[in-house]
């Protein structure tokens, strides 16, 4: 491991190595980004990609951008970055591909450190800004290095691996749930798509025809059109048959029409009835009209 904090091996160290070992240290800060560089440290090499990030984010400030806000969880196995609110890890560092790390002391506010991608091989500078905590930031990061040094003396080197196990499993494990995650919005979009075409394939305006309503001796109402759509009652049965009229009058044996009350009127009676009819008619006007 190159370090690089051999100017402040005299200060005393800030945390207990409980706190680093077994659990982190939080920090929050302002992340400017990460870029590519060629060597693996020194400060001008930290200086140059601390120049292009600031540029890079003035011009995104500019166009209405703000900073992205991180949360740094330092501990012996590595520097983790993540999402303040979500705690998603965005980049996960591990201690022993940090080759280097500094603060800047033209700018009390940053702070770098290089790591060696894990996929890629290439040397990438991570660039933060933080008003108050830089150097202690910096003093926390050479603290776990010291600590992760003297376990792998105590261990023979046996701990560093076992970490790179660790890590290896971590990183399958977090590829792993990105793919579940993924996998999980095709098959609630696939969802969404077989539901739209239930939807439009089904005939539009298609109405389920409703049972009619029947009365408390399971009758249907009466209705004109009724006897053209035979429709079954409640217990199942057909209604019966509502009989035809004929448009033929039919007769008696002697010719004559059968009598009807609601049809018949006055000029329905033979003349010599009708007569009799209306001279009774005039008898009776008369004497109520006398009395």
């Amino acid at each position: 491991m190159n370090r690089a904090f051999s100017r402040k091996k005299d200060k005393t160290w800030m945390h207990t190595p409980e706190a680093l070992s077994k659990h982190y240290i939080p920090y929050n800060a302002k992340f400017l980004g990460s870029t590519e560089v060629e060597q693996p440290k020194g400060t001008e090499v930290v200086r140059d990609a601390v120049r292009k990030l600031k540029f890079a984010r003035h011009i995104k400030k500019s166009e209405g951008q703000k900073i992205p806000k991180v949360e740094l969880q330092i501990s012996i196995y590595g520097v983790k970055i993540l999402e303040p609110k979500t705690k998603e890890v965005q980049h996960n560092c591990q201690l022993h591909r940090i080759s280097f790390c500094a603060d800047d002391k033209t700018d009390k506010r940053i702070f770098t450190f290089i790591c060696k991608d894990s996929e890629s091989n290439k040397h990438l500078c991570y660039v933060f800004d933080s008003e108050k905590c830089a150097e202690e930031i910096t003093l926390t990061i050479g603290q776990a290095f010291d600590l992760a040094y003297r376990k792998f003396l105590e261990s023979g080197g046996k701990d560093v691996e076992t970490r790179k196990q660790i890590a290896g499993l971590q990183k399958r494990i977090q590829d792993l749930e990105t793919e579940n995650m993924e996998l999980k919005n095709k098959v609630q979009d696939l969802e969404n798509r077989l539901r739209i075409t239930q939807v439009s394939t089904s005939p539009a305006g298609s109405v389920m025809p409703k049972s009619p309503s029947t009365d408390i001796f399971d009758m249907i109402p009466f209705s004109p059109v009724s006897h053209q759509s035979p429709i079954s009652t409640r217990n199942g049965t057909q209604p019966p048959p509502v009989p035809s009229r004929s448009a033929e009058i039919k007769r008696d044996l002697f010719g004559a029409e059968p009598f009807d009350p609601f049809n018949c009127g006055a000029g329905d009676f033979p003349p010599d009835i009708q007569s009799k009819l209306d001279e009774m008619q005039r008898q009776r006007w008369r004497g109520s009209k006398w009395d």
